[in-house]
């Protein structure tokens, strides 16, 4: 009992603590997803390009970012890429940037697989019909299949920030200000370790339940059209 005690002690004393740490989590991650999916819509269509050599491109740049660990494409962003473009290190940028940059690249390839399969899970057929009345393929694809598409897509995309939640995590090795963050300002301040940990593991498991609930109840929404 004394040790739960602990727990909640640590959790209320320094709940404003815990508390900034926590909406730095939830900014970063909607920041992440938010751009990840501008570039991942960007790469999808790039995917599905009739031209082989975007589409390889593409394809490439998917499977290097899902298949290298974050915490390594971190490092990078953060530490070679400023040396790598001189126009970035001219600006003297923060290093938030590059971190948020790294999140953004990352979330994009797995965004561009959502939105590819959402499109493709649309009834060929009705891309047919549609062309075949003399519409055109953009039209086609912003009238016809995206309107459908997005009901796949939506709640894939909540599930997506969901992860991002957990993964911004991460971040705290490069000293951002989120909710592992705080593990580390109570650490060197006051002295305290393991009792943290446990704040911090249960603020992320309320956080990710009423994500998940909040997903769930879009997908039913967005079920009764069908």
């Amino acid at each position: 009992m004394n040790l739960i005690a602990e727990i909640f002690d640590v959790a209320w004393r320094f709940r404003a603590v815990f508390f900034e740490g926590m909406l730095g989590t939830l900014q970063l991650a909607s920041i992440t997803v938010f751009f990840g999916t501008l570039l991942g819509a960007l790469v999808a269509l790039l995917r599905m390009s009739r031209s082989k050599i975007l589409s390889t491109v593409a394809k490439l740049y998917i499977d290097i970012i899902r298949g290298t660990p974050m915490l390594v494409q971190l490092y990078i962003f953060y530490m070679f890429v400023p040396q790598m473009i001189p126009a970035l290190k001219a600006l003297n940028l923060p290093e938030y940037f590059y971190i948020v940059l790294s999140l953004v690249v990352n979330s994009a390839a797995y965004v561009s697989e959502i939105i590819r399969s959402g499109i493709q899970a649309v009834d060929k057929g009705q891309t047919e019909a549609a062309r075949s009345l003399g519409m055109s393929a953009s039209h086609c694809m912003t009238r016809i299949i995206l309107p459908q598409a997005i009901k796949n897509i939506l709640p894939a995309l909540g599930n997506e920030f969901i992860m991002m939640v957990k993964e911004t995590s991460l971040a705290s090795t490069f000293y951002v200000n989120e909710l592992m963050r705080t593990k580390i300002i109570l650490q060197s301040t006051y002295f305290i370790t393991w009792q943290s940990l446990f704040v911090i593991a249960i603020i992320y498991y309320v956080l990710t339940t009423i994500l998940s609930k909040l997903v769930s109840l879009l997908e039913r929404r967005l079920a009764v059209g069908d």
